[in-house]
C-alpha cells in the first residue's frame, strides 16, 4: 500500500474511498502525491440521493435565501484560503495563477450571491414578465416563468481550474435549486477535493446539495432525465463524444460544453510600435502565453498581425518572455509554473512538432530553458513558444491544432478584413481580442468578429488602466462560443440561473397569474384597506393591497411653476403658438411634473414603515396631460421581496416594489411606472 493519500468521493452524504488506484503526481518534481480510489461508485445512488434529499433540502429555501448561503459560503472558503494556496503548489501554478483560481472561485460566489439578492423573488418562482393581455377586455391574459427542474446537474470540469472551474458552475445551479454532482478531471482533482470538505464541513449546505466524484463517472449519464443538466469544461474532442451520449439524447438531457478553443488577439492597422497600444498588444499576448503556463481555454493562440509590423512584434515578445523565470513557484522571482502533468507536457510537445512544420519558431527551449528549484528536472515544465506563421491561409494547423501550454503563433495579414477572415478561421473560439486606437475600426470590426467569438475585448490606453484582461471570464458576463469553442454559454450574471431553471407559459385571469407569480398584474383584484399601504410594515403587506388617490387638476400655474422649479422651459409646455402646430394641439404638462404630482396624491408624508424611494423601473408618459385635465392615481403592491437583511440599527427590512398608474378625467392611462421602495419590518 502506498503511503501517500488515497481521495475520497464524496456520495450519498459519506466520504468513500480507501483502496488506492491511480498515481496523481506532483507538476513540480513529477512525485506521486495522492491517488485516486479504486472503490466503486454506486451511481444510482448518487443520483437517487440528489433528487429524493438534495431537491427538497434546496426546495425549502428560496431565492434569497439560497443566495445569502452562497455569500456566507464565500466568506467561510475566503478564511480558509491559504490551505487551498498551499495544495495549488502542487499542480504547478504560481500564487498569481492560483489567486485567480482560488479567489476568482469564491469570488464568483460573492457575485452571484449579490445578484441573487438584487434580482431574484423572495420565492421559487421566477417571473418573466410583464404579463400580457390576450383578449380584447383584458380578462384573459399570458406570461412566462421561471421555476426549479426537480432534477440534478452534472457538472464535468477540466484539471487547469480545479476550484474555480467547480464554483463557478455550482453557484448558479445552487441558486436554481438544483444540487449538483462535480466530476473534477483526476490530474488535479486533489485540489477539488479539499474544496468540497471545506463546503461540507462550513455546515451551510443543505443535504444532498453537492456530491464529488474522484475518477471515472462510470454509468452516470445513463441515469439522468430531462430534469437534470449536464455542463462539460475541457477538450472539444472530449465534449464532442459526451453530446452524443444514446441517454442524454433520447431523454433531451440539455448539454452545455464550453471547449477549448482557438483564441486570438488582433493588432489593428492603425497602430504603430511608437503607440502605448503596441505595449498593450505584446504585454497582453506574453501575459496569456505564460499565465497558469497558458492552460487556460481563454488564452491566445494566434496573435495576428500587420505583415509590416510582423518583425517589430515577435522582436518585442521574444525580449519579454526571455525575462520570464520558469520552475518552482516558490523560488522568489519565479513568474511560470510547470504545465498539470508529464502527460500534459508530452501532449504540448507532440502540438508544437505540428505547429511548427511550415512556420518559424521564435522563441523556445533552446533559448536558454533552465527551469529553478530544487527537484524540478522531473517537473511538467514547458518553456514558453512562439512561432511564426507567414502564410495563415494555406497553413491549416495554426487554425486546427491547439498546444495547450504556454505556446503561441503570430500570423501575418494585409487588412482588416483579411485580419477578421484569419480570426474566423478558428471555427469558433471563445474570446478574441482587438487593439485598435481608432473607434471606427472597432465599430467596423467587433460585430464581424463576434459572429465567431463569444466575448470580444477591445483594448486601448482608456480601457488599459481597469480592464481585466484577455483571459479573465467575470460572473457577470457571458462565458463560451460557438463552434469549436461548444456552443454553449455559461455565467452571464442571472443569465446563468435561468439556463438551470425550467421556463412554462402561464395563462388565465389576471387574479390567477398574480396568485401564481406572487407578483401583481394588471386586471387582477385588489385589496383596498383604511391603512393606508405606507402605513403598514413589510409583514403585513400583501401583493395587491393598494390604494386609489384623490383627483388633482393641472393647472398653467402648476405648469409654470414646475418649469421654474426645474429649469425646463420646452416650448410644447410654454409656447401656446408653437404647441397648437405638433401633434398634441395644444400646450401639454411637464411628464415629470405628472410623476411628480402622482407622488403628491399618494405619498403618506409622516414618518412610518417606508424607509426610502430608491428607484423607479419601467418609466412611461403613456399620453399627454393638458391644462385643466384632472388626474388621479392607483399605488398597488406589485411585488416583495426579504432580503433576510438588517439596517445598522438591527432594524430587518425588505424591498417592495409598487406598481403605479396615472390616469386623466377619462380613466385613460397616462403615466405608467414602478417605485421601489425599502420598507422596514415589524420584527
Amino acid at each position: 500500500m502506498p503511503n501517500t493519500p488515497t481521495l475520497q468521493s464524496f456520495i450519498a452524504g459519506r466520504w468513500i474511498g480507501s483502496e488506492a488506484a491511480a498515481p496523481l503526481h506532483s507538476a513540480l518534481t513529477n512525485a506521486v502525491i495522492y491517488h485516486t480510489h479504486a472503490d466503486k461508485i454506486d451511481f444510482d445512488e448518487a443520483v437517487t440521493y440528489a433528487r429524493k434529499t438534495g431537491v427538497p433540502a434546496l426546495m425549502q429555501l428560496n431565492f434569497q435565501q439560497r443566495a445569502a448561503r452562497l455569500k456566507a459560503l464565500a466568506l467561510y472558503l475566503l478564511e480558509r484560503k491559504e490551505e487551498l494556496y498551499a495544495i495549488s503548489h502542487q499542480t504547478g501554478a504560481t500564487r498569481a495563477d492560483s489567486w485567480v483560481d482560488i479567489e476568482g472561485g469564491t469570488g464568483t460566489l460573492f457575485a452571484y450571491a449579490s445578484m441573487g439578492s438584487r434580482e431574484l423573488p423572495s420565492s421559487n418562482v421566477l417571473h418573466e414578465g410583464p404579463a400580457m393581455a390576450l383578449s380584447k377586455n383584458g380578462g384573459f391574459a399570458g406570461t412566462h416563468i421561471l421555476v426549479p427542474r426537480g432534477g440534478l446537474a452534472v457538472h464535468i470540469n477540466a484539471f487547469n481550474f480545479p476550484i474555480w472551474g467547480l464554483l463557478e458552475k455550482f453557484a448558479p445551479s445552487f441558486l436554481a435549486a438544483m444540487p449538483c454532482i462535480g466530476k473534477p478531471a483526476s490530474a488535479t482533482s486533489y485540489l477539488t477535493e479539499a474544496l468540497v470538505r471545506m463546503m461540507h464541513e462550513s455546515g451551510l449546505l443543505p443535504h444532498g446539495a453537492l456530491q464529488l466524484v474522484i475518477g471515472s463517472t462510470g454509468d452516470l449519464l445513463d441515469r439522468l432525465n430531462g430534469a437534470d443538466v449536464v455542463t462539460f469544461t475541457g477538450s472539444a474532442d472530449t465534449a464532442a463524444r459526451l453530446r452524443v451520449n444514446r441517454n442524454l439524447i433520447a431523454n433531451s438531457v440539455p448539454f452545455t460544453a464550453e471547449a477549448d478553443s482557438l483564441n486570438c488577439a488582433i493588432l489593428a492597422p492603425d497602430v504603430t510600435p511608437d503607440d502605448v497600444e503596441f505595449d498593450l498588444f505584446v504585454k497582453e499576448v506574453a501575459r496569456e502565453m505564460t499565465g497558469k503556463a497558458g492552460q487556460k481555454c481563454t488564452a491566445i493562440r494566434r496573435i495576428i498581425v500587420p505583415e509590416q509590423m510582423v518583425d517589430a512584434v515577435g522582436t518585442r515578445l521574444r525580449e519579454r518572455l526571455a525575462k520570464v523565470s520558469v520552475g518552482d513557484p516558490s523560488v522568489e522571482g519565479v513568474r511560470m509554473g510547470a504545465l498539470a502533468s508529464r502527460d500534459q507536457q508530452r501532449d504540448v510537445a507532440e502540438r508544437v512538432e505540428l505547429l511548427a512544420r511550415g512556420n518559424e519558431v521564435l522563441f523556445s527551449a533552446r533559448d536558454g530553458f533552465k527551469p529553478v528549484g530544487e527537484g524540478v528536472a522531473e517537473g511538467a515544465f514547458f518553456a514558453p513558444t512562439l512561432l511564426l506563421c507567414r502564410d495563415g491561409h494555406r497553413n491549416d494547423a495554426v487554425h486546427d491544432v491547439e498546444a495547450f501550454g504556454p505556446v503561441s503563433t503570430i500570423i501575418s495579414y494585409n487588412g482588416i478584413d483579411e485580419a477578421l477572415a484569419l480570426a474566423a478561421r478558428g471555427k469558433g473560439s471563445l474570446v478574441s481580442t482587438l487593439v485598435t486606437r481608432e473607434p471606427a475600426i472597432a465599430a467596423y470590426a467587433v460585430p464581424m468578429a463576434a459572429a465567431s467569438h463569444g466575448r470580444v475585448l477591445v483594448l486601448d490606453r482608456e480601457a488599459s488602466v481597469e480592464s481585466t484582461g484577455h483571459g479573465s471570464p467575470l460572473p457577470q458576463l457571458k462565458h463560451g462560443g460557438p463552434g469549436r469553442a461548444g456552443g454553449g454559454e455559461e455565467l452571464g450574471g442571472i443569465r446563468a440561473v435561468r439556463h438551470f431553471l425550467q421556463r412554462a407559459a402561464v395563462q388565465g385571469s389576471p387574479t390567477m397569474l398574480a396568485a401564481v407569480t406572487g407578483e401583481y398584474v394588471r386586471g387582477a383584484v385588489v385589496q383596498e384597506h383604511d391603512v393606508h399601504p405606507f402605513r403598514k410594515y413589510f409583514e403585513d403587506l400583501a401583493t395587491g393591497d393598494s390604494l386609489l388617490t384623490h383627483r388633482r387638476t393641472v393647472s398653467e400655474a402648476d405648469i409654470v411653476n414646475f418649469g421654474g422649479v426645474s429649469g425646463d422651459y420646452f416650448y410644447m409646455h410654454f409656447d401656446e403658438v408653437a404647441a397648437k402646430d405638433t401633434q398634441f394641439g395644444q400646450r401639454i404638462a411637464h411628464g415629470y411634473f405628472v410623476l411628480s404630482a402622482a407622488a403628491g396624491l399618494f405619498v403618506s408624508p409622516a414618518p412610518g414603515p417606508v424607509l426610502a424611494n430608491y428607484g423607479l423601473d419601467n418609466l412611461r408618459f403613456v399620453a399627454p396631460v393638458a391644462i385643466g385635465d384632472t388626474i388621479r392615481a392607483r399605488l398597488t403592491c406589485k411585488r416583495k421581496v426579504d432580503r433576510n437583511r438588517t439596517d445598522d440599527k438591527g432594524v430587518g427590512q425588505g424591498v417592495v416594489a409598487w406598481d403605479v398608474q396615472v390616469t386623466n378625467q377619462r380613466d385613460e392611462l397616462v403615466a405608467s411606472y414602478d417605485i421601489l421602495t425599502l420598507v422596514m419590518k415589524r420584527a
